[in-house]
C-alpha cells in the first residue's frame, strides 16, 4: 500500500499548483478534497399565532345591535338611524399569518395585536366601569412623525353621544354630501371592512397604535381593505347613507378595548381639532352605561316602517336586517302582497 501513497501526494501537489493553492498544501492546510461535506439547511417553520378561544353570545340582526359587551342583552326598537345594543362580542378560531409595514419594519399582525377579528366590533369582553388604572393616551406625536386627522374636512355635528329618545347614541354623527371623502383619524391597520344592512350600512373600524378604535359608519363605498395599514388622512371611504340611516351622514365612534367614549371628549368639532395631545382614559368615562341601561329598559316591543314609492318588501326586509318572511308572517300578508304607500308595516 506505501508504494502508491507518494505518486498520489505528487498528484495532488500538481493540481494545487495549478489552482494557485501551492503555498497551502505546502503548509498542510489543504483539506481532503474527497471528504468536503455539503452545507447544513436549517428549515424555519412560518410564526403563526392562534387563538383558540371561541364562546358564543346571543346575538342580534346588526352589527351595530351587537357591538356592545354589556349584559343582560336589551330588545331595542329599529328607528331611523344606527344603533347600538347592550351585548357581548364574540372572538373566533382565528390563524394570522400576514405581516404588515409598520415604521418600516415588517411584523406579524397577530404579534402587534393580541386579538384580530375582523367580523365583530367588541371581542374583547372588558367592561369600562371595571378599569382599574387611569391610562394616558397619546393622540398624536409630531416627533414620532404620527399625526392626526379630522374625519371630514368639515364637521358640523347633526347628533351627538348620549340619549336620544328611548335609546342611546354611541358616536357623533356629521353631515356631509353623499360622495365625500372620510379620512383616517390616526395611523393604524383596519380590523374591519363589512356591511351591516340593519345599522352602520358600509363601515370600517380601524385600530390605532394608541390603543384607541375609530369607527366610521354609512358610507357610501369602503377604500380601505382589511389588513391595510393607512396613515392618518388617507382616505379610507366615501360618505353616504347606507344601513339604518335617515340621510347622508358620518357616524363616528372612538374606542377603548371595546368600550365607546363621547367622541367630543377629545374632538373640538366646530374648530376643526382635537382638544389636546394626549387623553387619559379613567373608568368614571364609561358610567353612562348605567343611564344607558334604565333609557333602554323601556323601549318599545314593536318596530314599524311606512311605505313609501318605489318600496318593496325585499328592500325594507334588507334595510332593516331581517327577512321578508318575518315581515310578512307579522303583518298577516304574503310575499306577494302590493304594498300601498303610506302604510305601516310591523319590522319587529
Amino acid at each position: 500500500m506505501l508504494k502508491y501513497k507518494a505518486p498520489l501526494t505528487i498528484a495532488l501537489f500538481l493540481l494545487c499548483l495549478v489552482s494557485g493553492t501551492g503555498s497551502a498544501f505546502a503548509q498542510g492546510k489543504v483539506k481532503d478534497l474527497f471528504k468536503v461535506k455539503s452545507p447544513k439547511i436549517d428549515y424555519v417553520r412560518p410564526d403563526t399565532t392562534i387563538l383558540i378561544k371561541y364562546e358564543e353570545f346571543p346575538e342580534d340582526d346588526s352589527d351595530a345591535g351587537k357591538s356592545i359587551f354589556f349584559n343582560p342583552k336589551k330588545q331595542l326598537s329599529i328607528v331611523s338611524e344606527d344603533t347600538s345594543e347592550l351585548d357581548l362580542g364574540e372572538q373566533h378560531i382565528v390563524e394570522v399569518s400576514e405581516e404588515v409595514l409598520i415604521d418600516s419594519t415588517w411584523i406579524k399582525i397577530a404579534g402587534y395585536y393580541a386579538i384580530w377579528d375582523t367580523r365583530n366590533i367588541n371581542p374583547y369582553r372588558m367592561d369600562g366601569r371595571q378599569l382599574k388604572d387611569t391610562v394616558d393616551i397619546t393622540l398624536y406625536d409630531p416627533r414620532a412623525k404620527r399625526d392626526y386627522k379630522m374625519p371630514l374636512e368639515k364637521t358640523p355635528v347633526t347628533s351627538r353621544f348620549g340619549h336620544r329618545g328611548y335609546r342611546w347614541h354611541y358616536g357623533t354623527d356629521i353631515d356631509l354630501n353623499t360622495g365625500d371623502s372620510i379620512y383616517a383619524a390616526f395611523d393604524g391597520v383596519v380590523r374591519i371592512n363589512k356591511w351591516d344592512g340593519g345599522g352602520y350600512g358600509n363601515y370600517i373600524v380601524l385600530r390605532h397604535y394608541n390603543g384607541l378604535e375609530t369607527l366610521y359608519g354609512h358610507m357610501s363605498r369602503t377604500i380601505a381593505e382589511t389588513g391595510q395599514f393607512v396613515k392618518a388622512g388617507e382616505v379610507i371611504g366615501l360618505g353616504g347613507s347606507t344601513g339604518r340611516s335617515s340621510g347622508p351622514h358620518l357616524h363616528y365612534e372612538v374606542r377603548y378595548q371595546g368600550n365607546p367614549l363621547d367622541p367630543e371628549l377629545m374632538y373640538d368639532f366646530p374648530d376643526y381639532l382635537l382638544k389636546g395631545q394626549s387623553f387619559v382614559i379613567t373608568s368614571a368615562l364609561f358610567n353612562y352605561y348605567n343611564k344607558s341601561k334604565s333609557s333602554s329598559s323601556g323601549s318599545r316591543k314593536a318596530s314599524y316602517h311606512k311605505v313609501r314609492s318605489g318600496d318593496t318588501l325585499s328592500g325594507i326586509a334588507k334595510r332593516y336586517g331581517v327577512s321578508v318572511s318575518q315581515i310578512t308572517k307579522l303583518n298577516g300578508i304574503s310575499a306577494r302582497t302590493t304594498l300601498k304607500v303610506g302604510r305601516s308595516l310591523r319590522i319587529k
